[in-house]
């Protein structure tokens, strides 16, 4: 399907591995021009090497400094944004009887990881994105449901949706759409990890907790990163020139509201 991307200029965050890279591969697949950041600089300069040499930046997001610094470099490059993907973002367990001294510490770094660099990037490209430009988000269904030792990552994606709806709202008279994605058990690296933790804390065997969290879709299923991919190619067309301010699920039917 050809979703008119060609030179579309769009800016990926979290590029380097995972669901990230597969966006990567396909806005390319649909003659987008890219940039790609994250922090993993070797991973990322890997694939944009093999995505033709496009344009990237090892980036940390959480410093205010950086995303300046990134923000001008694209400004004097590009001239502008037309799509914005916040992909960056962590996962990990945040048990509520975690009393060591680090635990509130990991729940804020999770939060300004998932949510506050969202913002902060956001922010620093406004000025280079004009009438139908387009922001996608990632969420999570975790961002619609409670899920019992993740209350960080919870927290962190539904605050993306009440993000993105806000936004929605404050850029929409610019002409500027804001939308977020909630995938559901997308086989990452980062979803692998999950899984383990939440069987560790259950003391069950992984497979067993798999099968159950798959049989709760109505397609028991694992999504792909590829599959996902194309929720964000339409998001960026203008095919979606109507959506705003929405979280779209891709879950096989996990979580249908």
């Amino acid at each position: 399907m050809d979703f008119s991307l060609q030179q579309r200029r769009v800016l990926i965050t979290g590029a380097a591995g995972g669901i990230g890279q597969a966006l990567a591969q396909a806005f390319a697949g649909q003659g987008a021009r890219l940039w790609l950041v994250d922090r993993a600089g070797p991973a990322l300069a890997e694939l944009a090497q093999r995505l033709g040499g496009v344009p990237h930046s090892a980036c940390d997001l959480g410093q205010p400094a950086e995303v300046r610094a990134l923000a001008l470099e694209v400004e004097r490059t590009w001239g502008g944004v037309d799509v914005l993907v916040n992909n960056a973002g962590q996962e990990y367990p945040t048990p509520l009887d975690d009393t060591s001294d680090e635990a509130d510490a990991r729940w804020g770094a999770l939060l300004d990881n998932n949510v506050s660099t969202m913002l902060r990037l956001t922010r620093a490209l406004l000025p280079l994105m004009g009438p139908g430009a387009s922001v996608i988000n990632q969420s999570s269904i975790w961002g619609r449901v409670g899920v019992s030792g993740f209350s960080a990552y919870a927290a962190s994606k539904h605050a993306v949706i009440g993000l993105t709806r806000s936004l929605a709202l404050e850029l929409g008279t610019r002409g500027i759409r804001v939308n977020a994605v909630c995938p559901g058990w997308v086989k990452t690296e980062a979803a692998l990890r999950s899984l383990s933790a939440m069987a560790q804390a259950q003391g069950r065997p992984e497979a067993e907790v798999e099968r159950e969290l798959l049989a709760r879709q109505a397609v028991p299923e694992w999504l792909s990163a590829d599959e996902l991919a194309a929720t964000f190619l339409f998001l960026a067309s203008g095919a979606a020139r109507p959506i705003t301010g929405q979280a779209l699920v891709v879950s096989h039917g996990e979580v249908m509201a």
